[in-house]
């Protein structure tokens, strides 16, 4: 009787978590890779990839919220929404997920800066891999005006990531 007044009306005490809620980041990393199809048109491409912020953020999250080989099928169709050669994310992705698996096994704790650090590194890896494979298929990209921008607004737009997918992570364990 007395927990039920102190708990708020409508929530969801001993029920797990929410219908479906295992699908629920990679269908996040998919929505953040279609928000590159809105009409935003740029010369230099300074628009970061939000697929790849929103599976880094939930990885740096929750080691357990999906398995490392989905990174492959989550690689592949932020490949074809963005028109980049395909394969290009599903080994930049593939060799993330090995390499925050390795990192989750020789550190002993992380906090927030050591996670936008680990962050920045990994999205400033894959732009300067998007990058090479440009340069390598003849596309006219010259690294600082091109590349710069895109790392900065990338690191700086994690933490919008990030608290993305802790709120989201909340909901759909219904707590």
């Amino acid at each position: 009787m007395a927990r039920s007044a102190l708990t708020p009306k409508g929530a969801r005490l001993n029920k797990g978590p929410r219908t479906g809620a295992e699908y629920l980041p990679a269908a996040t990393v998919v929505l953040g890779s279609m928000i590159s199809l809105l009409p935003i048109v740029s010369t230099t491409g300074w628009w970061p990839d939000w697929g790849l912020l929103m599976l880094v953020a939930w990885r740096l999250l929750r080691a357990d919220a999906w398995p490392a080989w989905w990174a492959a099928p989550l690689g592949f169709v932020n490949d074809l929404i963005l028109g980049s050669p395909i394969g290009l994310s599903v080994a930049l992705w593939a060799a993330m997920m090995i390499a925050m698996d390795t990192l989750d096994r020789r550190t002993q704790w992380r906090d927030y800066w050591i996670e936008w650090g680990i962050a920045g590194l990994f999205i400033a890896l894959a732009e300067l891999a998007q990058w090479r494979v440009a340069g390598a298929l003849g596309a006219p990209v010259p690294l600082g005006i091109t590349i710069g921008p895109a790392i900065l607004i990338g690191i700086l737009c994690f933490p919008v990531a990030a608290f993305l997918a802790a709120r989201i992570d909340r909901w759909r364990l219904g707590r």
